[in-house]
């Protein structure tokens, strides 16, 4: 388990269980970051060379996951939320999150039809060479293929197959066989 450094607590608002693990790459900056993590056998896991700013990361539950690859720069006004029991948010590598990006594997909240919850958390997966714009939400079971796009304000509700851009709310593909980083 890596444990932030005294910069890393000086800079963010760091709140965590002690039964989680935490494993934070080299070369890691995060700067006005808030972290809150409640729950046991939970994971935050963020690779080398990545950059966080002014971004909330929320791990709610028990034996959840959130993994950031590589070399991501996420941005201001950024959330990442797992929540509930058994859940991963995976993030790639070398991708670019633009500002005010929601990911999210929970509602939050139940919701119950005859006695029976029918809003159950769903993991996330986000692949390599992923650009996410301004104002997106990606909401719970969605898979993101490698080399995608995803344009400003759209809401992220159904798979993008890899090498693919889509928009819109709910966010559809409109273009296929793309490549934004070389």
């Amino acid at each position: 388990m890596n444990k932030f450094s005294i910069i890393q607590k000086l800079r963010n608002k760091i709140k965590i269980d002690l039964n989680t693990n935490i494993f934070l790459g080299k070369n890691l900056k995060m700067v006005g970051c808030n972290i809150y993590i409640k729950g046991t056998g939970n994971t935050l896991h963020i690779d080398n060379d990545s950059i966080l700013r002014n971004v909330k990361i929320e791990i709610i539950g028990n034996n959840n996951i959130i993994k950031v690859g590589a070399n991501n720069m996420i941005g201001d006004g950024s959330y990442l939320s797992a929540k509930e029991q058994n859940i991963k948010l995976e993030i790639g590598n070398n991708c670019g999150f633009s500002r005010n990006i929601k990911v999210m594997t929970s509602d939050g909240h139940p919701i119950f039809q005859n006695n029976i919850r029918i809003n159950n958390a769903k993991n996330i997966s986000i692949g390599d060479n992923v650009w996410i714009s301004d104002n997106v939400t990606i909401l719970k079971g969605v898979s993101i293929g490698d080399n995608c796009v995803i344009g400003i304000n759209s809401t992220v509700t159904k798979d993008v197959t890899i090498n693919s851009i889509a928009a819109g709310n709910p966010a559809r593909t409109i273009k296929e066989n793309i490549s934004w980083h070389p």
